[in-house]
């Protein structure tokens, strides 16, 4: 499980102030069958100059928390909870004064490039769109220079300044992308999947990028992604996510070292690595979010299941080493649990999962 840990990688620094403050954050999708919890009391803290990793299963709600922290949401869609920026609760803010955060203050690298690359614009046009957007006066002048000063930092030279997202590689459009996001130097960014379908060498690059980020801007980010590795070489702390709630958090050497929730472990062990001999995945898969399960979303597919789990939600708890988790197992297994009945904490019997059910 700890094999993807970097042990010489240096130690995350000392964060600075809260960026972003998120206190039961929910986000649902209004549908013919109901209203869809695809973020369901979601909490964290974000400081200056940090990196917080987001992971968890296609369809546990992942972007949609990124886009909902940005407010980038479809119609249909609503937010409930408490979000702050620098202190300013952005639920209660007009949507003009929403609109008007987005770009400066906030920012967001989108996955796919291509699809967010007009391939009809010259990469200059989309950087004087960008920043025209949100400065009406600036000048011709002044976009060049901010304009090839971030593009020097993503390793694009000048001459590509005129050139067509076509005439890139995968990797330097993705680093196209986080050149939009911080010609506008927002505090607070979201990165969305930014090394999807890059080779190794080329997402050695993306990270060492974030990492620069976080060093001459104090950015804090949030990376979505499925790739644990990433999440282990570049964050600060991850975020596990499971059917729109955040089961784990802490430290990332802590998370996953020593990871406490049954469903960060098995995620471990679905990692291939050199020593892989064989392939380990999750029975099942995750639940249907417009009628979840009782109690623990994550018991029918859980291997340390107890009857506590399928009648009880967990409350999330601090464990040793500071990491947060919200599973009952986790609690018996470090003395939380003192309170809960014996007869609650019997293995559960697991239902047979079937193949249409994995479907």
């Amino acid at each position: 499980m700890t094999d993807i840990l970097d042990e010489s990688a240096p130690a995350a620094n000392v964060p600075g102030d809260p960026v972003i403050e998120v206190r039961d954050l929910r986000v649902w999708y209004g549908t013919e069958r109901g209203p869809v919890r695809a973020v369901d009391g979601v909490s964290f803290d974000l400081h200056e100059g940090e990196i917080l990793g987001l992971v968890g299963e296609s369809g546990c709600g992942k972007s949609t928390l990124g886009r909902g922290l940005i407010g980038l949401l479809p119609e249909g869609s609503a937010r409930d909870g408490e979000l702050r920026i620098r202190g300013r609760d952005m639920l209660r803010l007009k949507p003009k004064e929403q609109h008007a955060m987005r770009g400066r203050e906030l920012g967001m690298i989108f996955q796919e490039p291509l699809t967010r690359l007009n391939p009809l614009m010259r990469i200059s046009e989309h950087f004087a769109e960008t920043l025209k957007t949100h400065d009406k006066s600036i000048s011709k002048a002044e976009i060049e220079r901010r304009s090839l000063e971030v593009l020097r930092l993503m390793g694009i030279p000048p001459t590509r300044y005129d050139a067509y997202p076509h005439e890139f590689s995968g990797g330097m459009r993705q680093r196209l992308m986080i050149a939009l996001t911080l010609v506008l130097r927002p505090t607070f960014v979201v990165a969305d999947e930014p090394t999807t379908a890059l080779d190794v060498l080329v997402e050695a690059q993306i990270i060492r990028i974030l990492h620069d980020l976080r060093r001459d801007f104090r950015t804090a980010l949030l990376l979505i992604t499925h790739n644990l590795g990433i999440i282990a070489e570049a964050c600060d702390r991850v975020a596990v996510m499971y059917a729109g709630e955040i089961v784990e958090i802490g430290d990332a050497r802590e998370v996953f070292s020593r990871p406490r929730h049954p469903y960060t472990r098995e995620l471990l062990r679905s990692t291939i690595s050199l020593s892989t001999t064989g392939l380990n995945y999750i029975d099942g898969a995750p639940p249907d979010l417009v009628e979840p399960p009782s109690g623990c979303y994550f018991h029918p597919r859980c291997p340390d299941a107890m009857k506590i789990c399928a009648t009880r939600h967990p409350i999330e708890r601090e464990h040793a080493g500071g990491s947060r988790a919200a599973c009952w197992a986790a609690d018996v297994q470090d003395g939380l649990a003192d309170d809960v009945p014996k007869s609650d904490l019997e293995p559960l019997a697991r239902e047979e999962i079937s193949v249409a059910d994995e479907a």
